[in-house]
């Protein structure tokens, strides 16, 4: 008989690093509570520190105990990944798992502070991060690194020479967008790869959340539309931002996940349901 995974299922965490980038609202905020909650000590990174302060409040009012730090990380200035990347080493000795969260979801171009469209941020400042972290994760058992796609990544054109431009080359957002996430992919097959050969005791995963109402929500900058669509989001489809994290949250903290894996919802064409997985290597290969 098929049981569903849920947070029921997390394991105790207590004495583990968590860091969840972009952990104030959707996915990131339930995983943030879904970690802390269970022990965990969690870093909350965030752009805007007096949001997350209100994230770490609603969180500690459910769960006095939860342990969340907050750490200011601006994933559209690589020079603030570095800055943040150097004060979390000079603060934690460890660092269980790296849950790559953040992205950016706009369907209008805009640029970052180092020039890049905002949809390659999905990749770039999550590999950015990820080289720093790398050898706190490689001198802690059992380490991972999980990292948040969206199932755009079906739909991108496989043409990374134009990952990160604009114009009248055949490149609109959401193509930048699905180019971005099919980065996650291959960055997570390609981490897990090196992890294997260098015999390292970490792993890398990925992980969607299928369609999350939160998710769906930021997409359509016209509220009008989304108030518009979401009686047919809530009748025929969709979940909510908890069900949504239920992927990533899997992959982070359960005990049976392998590296190479890839986590998402087990219902019609991966739209919602528990988390189930594939391999990365029948996805992108």
């Amino acid at each position: 008989m098929k049981v569903n995974w849920t947070t029921a299922n997390i394991p105790d965490l207590k004495g583990k690093t968590i860091l969840v980038t972009e952990g104030t609202n959707s996915i990131g905020y339930e995983a943030v509570k879904a970690f802390s909650c269970k022990g965990a000590t969690t870093i909350l990174a965030c752009r805007d520190l007096k949001i997350g302060e209100r994230a770490q409040k609603e969180i500690l009012a459910q769960y006095p105990d939860a342990k969340i730090e907050l750490m200011a990380l601006d994933l559209s200035d690589l020079k603030s990944v570095n800055q943040f990347a150097e004060a979390f080493k000079a603060k934690y000795q460890t660092l269980d798992v790296l849950f790559n969260n953040a992205g950016n979801v706009t369907v209008s171009f805009t640029k970052s502070k180092d020039g890049h469209s905002n949809s390659s941020l999905n990749h770039l400042a999550h590999f950015t991060l990820t080289g720093h972290m790398l050898g706190l994760l490689a001198k802690t058992p059992n380490s991972r690194i999980v990292t948040i796609s969206e199932g755009e990544h079906k739909l991108a054109e496989k043409d990374f020479g134009k990952m990160m431009t604009e114009g009248n080359n055949g490149s609109s957002p959401k193509h930048i967008h699905g180019r971005s996430k099919w980065a996650n992919m291959l960055f997570t097959y390609e981490l897990q790869k090196r992890f294997e050969k260098e015999g390292l005791n970490c792993i890398a995963v990925a992980a969607h959340p299928g369609i999350t109402n939160k998710n769906l929500e930021r997409r359509l900058e016209n509220k009008m539309s989304w108030k518009i669509f979401k009686p047919f989001f809530t009748m025929f489809g969709g979940q909510d931002a908890a069900m949504g994290a239920l992927p990533g949250i899997r992959a982070a903290v359960a005990k049976d996940v392998k590296g190479g894996e890839y986590y998402g919802p087990d219902g019609y064409v991966e739209v919602k349901g528990y988390p189930s997985f594939s391999y990365l290597e029948q996805i992108v290969a």
